[in-house]
């Protein structure tokens, strides 16, 4: 999941970032419902959030969890409603910035504006790719992907930099906490997953299937 697909260019971040108003937000606060009007685009710089969708019972599907220099709440663009859910996870700091300063600010600088289209090109492509997981793949091969998709390598190791709790990952493939419970337990029995304090190491490619 690159990074690149959630964030801008340096220069254009910097402009949106200075026309915003900056806010501090609260541990778990809710920053965005499904069903808003998407009046306001959201520029992290300090903290981390989850995108997430729930149901009425509470049960989430974790879509994707955001850091400084990413931004939220580009649906401005055609002022509907908000198609997710947003929470931080830490406390944050954010740039907002309008829908009348995010439309002039593209409609001045066409570059900016190809870059945000490629970025939303990327995050379709992702997000298409996410459903047809959930549609397609069994629970094993949904958390094999994840991690592999998540490491990076440090050190000669590859590392997953975040620190992702059992019901993280079973909110981000959609299963119950227990069934990830057995499947890092197959997964560390085979020697394809280790831990290394809070994070977790890809010792060798899982198998496509278990």
């Amino acid at each position: 999941m690159s990074g690149a697909l959630w964030s801008l260019p340096e220069s254009h971040l910097k402009t949106l970032t200075e026309l915003g108003v900056a806010r501090t937000s609260p541990k778990n606060a809710i920053i965005i419902s499904v069903g808003d009007r998407a009046d306001t685009m959201y520029i992290i710089q300090s903290g981390r959030v989850k995108v997430y969708l729930s149901d009425e019972a509470g049960k989430e599907i974790l879509l994707r969890v955001m850091g400084p220099g990413e931004y939220f709440g580009e649906l401005v663009l055609d002022d509907g409603a908000r198609s997710a859910n947003v929470m931080t996870l830490e406390q944050c700091k954010f740039s907002i910035v309008t829908i009348e300063q995010f439309r002039d600010f593209i409609g001045k600088d066409p570059a900016a504006a190809f870059e945000l289209i490629k970025s939303y090109a990327g995050r379709i492509r992702e997000l298409t790719r996410q459903i047809g997981d959930l549609a397609l793949l069994d629970v094993y091969g949904r958390v094999a992907r994840l991690l592999l998709d998540l490491a990076t390598e440090e050190n000669g190791k590859m590392m997953v930099p975040e620190k992702l709790t059992q019901q993280d990952i079973a909110s981000r493939v959609g299963c119950s906490r227990e069934m990830i419970s057995r499947i890092l337990k197959d997964l560390r029995a085979g020697g394809y997953v280790q831990t290394e304090g809070e994070r977790m190491i890809i010792a060798k490619k899982p198998p496509r299937a278990w």
